[in-house]
């Protein structure tokens, strides 16, 4: 019989088709139909800390203003209880995410300041998180900082969510370091648990009649699968580590192709906005199908078997490969 069964950051899922961190996690009844449509794990919505602390701000504004007011005019003024702090409700949803699903449920924290990535690490970890998802959303937009000075701080954030918490944590990188496979082999000594391929940073585009920045969600689109898929390819065969890919992910045949890379899992989010949380179900479908029709009773008989370590031509990953690209382009 054919099982989809497979393994994350030390945690048994079901499948190895997991929502990746997206606004749809904020409802704990979108995270029961995640359940029941097969997923097999579900990150949480990012919780960013510079979010909290502005909350945290208004928060404590109106408190001031409403201190020492008369009492009939207290009504002109919202109740402090409206005023919910972020990371309240996020541990809130998570608490109770936990509660009612038997799938694992893995934080995603975005910090900023060391102090903010203790704090808001903890109260994941306390609420029951199963693992935490470390994203690391910077831009090195400084002149002065080397790309030693990045690297450091990479690696800096994730001793320190480490030495912090005990459960697994999975760093979400992106793809721009100048020596990606030796970074992602600091992070791992560092003591990061998995690696998520890739953090897709959001960028702003130009509105050239209105002459203003536009600053508009863009879902992937299958053809992004390709940079990630490369370094899947290249890493999984080298780094002794879990290993998430998180971009592109529109179908069974990308979750495929990324687990024939080296993937433990994929992720997927947009593919879940265009076609709603069932659409899992359908994605499981194809996955168990071409299982079927391959002959591979799990996915660990097939997972890596072209990644770089394991193809009879391992340039094809490498400049090899751009030259012959170039001439089949004739």
């Amino acid at each position: 019989m054919t099982t989809l069964d497979t393994q994350y950051l030390g945690l048994k899922l079901r499948s190895p088709i997991v929502v990746s961190a997206c606004t749809l996690s904020e409802k704990l009844d979108n995270i029961l139909q995640m359940e029941d449509a097969g997923a097999g794990a579900i990150v949480m919505f990012s919780i960013f800390e510079e979010q909290i602390r502005k909350e945290e701000e208004n928060y404590d504004v109106i408190a001031r203003i409403t201190s020492n007011v008369f009492a009939e005019a207290s009504d002109y003024f919202p109740a402090l209880d409206e005023y919910h702090v972020a990371s309240a409700q996020y541990i809130e949803t998570l608490r109770m995410a936990k509660e009612r699903v038997q799938v694992p449920i893995i934080g995603s924290l975005n910090g900023i300041t060391p102090e903010g990535w203790i704090d808001y690490a903890k109260q994941i970890e306390q609420a029951g998180a199963d693992a935490l998802e470390v994203n690391i959303f910077y831009i090195p937009a400084d002149t002065r900082l080397s790309a030693l000075d990045v690297e450091q701080r990479y690696l800096e954030i994730i001793h320190l969510v480490r030495s912090t918490v005990g459960i697994p944590i999975a760093v979400k990188l992106n793809p721009y370091f100048s020596s990606l496979a030796r970074m992602a082999g600091k992070m791992q000594h560092a003591g990061a648990d998995g690696l998520v391929l890739f953090n897709r940073f959001y960028q702003p585009d130009f509105d050239i009649d209105q002459l203003k920045i536009v600053h508009d969600l863009q879902y992937s689109e299958a053809a992004e699968i390709r940079l990630p898929l490369l370094w899947m390819a290249i890493l999984s065969g080298q780094l002794d580590i879990s290993l998430a890919a998180t971009t592109g992910v529109q179908s069974a045949k990308e979750v495929i192709k990324y687990l024939l890379a080296g993937a433990d899992v994929a992720m997927t989010a947009s593919a879940l906005y265009k076609n709603g949380i069932p659409y899992l179900k359908v994605m499981n479908d194809g996955l168990q199908k071409w299982m079927e029709e391959k002959g591979f009773k799990n996915i660990d008989a097939f997972r890596g078997v072209m990644n770089q370590s394991n193809i009879s031509d391992p340039e094809s990953y490498e400049r090899a490969n751009y030259i012959r690209v170039l001439e089949g382009a004739k």
